[in-house]
């Protein structure tokens, strides 16, 4: 009783507070919201409905809402099963990536933990194979000359030692 006390809202708290009977006050606080668990579930189904993996810019994103809707749905006494939410998941991946979410189902996952465990290593590896790309794209590093290192004399003309300038006069002396 001093539970459900503690953690109630403070205006129930003074509407209820000569209910002595924790069974009592349960019954009384259940007669009162059970209303709201069809407007909650009709709620919910509409956003299960709506719910597209497309929609969303990042696993994450997809994957807090989708724990929401769930947990929701579950609260509302509804049975969601693993395949529900893997089906649910591969039904709306966009159209361009049909091909990967074939690859997905071909892997065989059987638990939606599984399948978002793996979407959020492709996400982090994509993100780093475009960031690798933004810092050095494609073409932009200089190709290196053939023989390069061979043909270095240290600008010392032709290699036949320090002093040795080609010409007479080589610059000694000059006035």
């Amino acid at each position: 009783l001093i539970f459900l006390r503690h953690h109630i809202d403070d205006g129930l708290k003074y509407e209820y507070l000569t209910v002595e009977n924790p069974l009592e006050l349960w019954k009384n606080l259940n007669d009162r919201f059970e209303h709201l668990k069809a407007v909650v579930l009709s709620k919910t189904l509409n956003d299960w409905s709506q719910l597209r993996f497309q929609d969303f810019k990042t696993v994450s994103e997809y994957n807090s809402t989708w724990f929401k809707i769930v947990s929701q749905l579950k609260i509302c006494g509804e049975v969601i099963t693993e395949d529900m939410l893997l089906e649910k998941t591969y039904r709306t991946f966009h159209a361009s990536n049909v091909l990967l979410q074939q690859q997905y189902r071909l892997h065989g996952f059987k638990k939606y933990r599984e399948l978002i465990g793996s979407l959020l290593i492709a996400e982090q590896n994509n993100e780093l194979l475009l960031q690798n790309h933004e810092n050095r794209p494609t073409g932009s590093a200089h190709l290196p000359e053939v023989n390069a290192n061979s043909s270095y004399f240290g600008g010392q003309g032709r290699g036949y030692g320090r002093g040795r300038r080609r010409g007479r006069d080589s610059g000694r002396n000059q006035n």
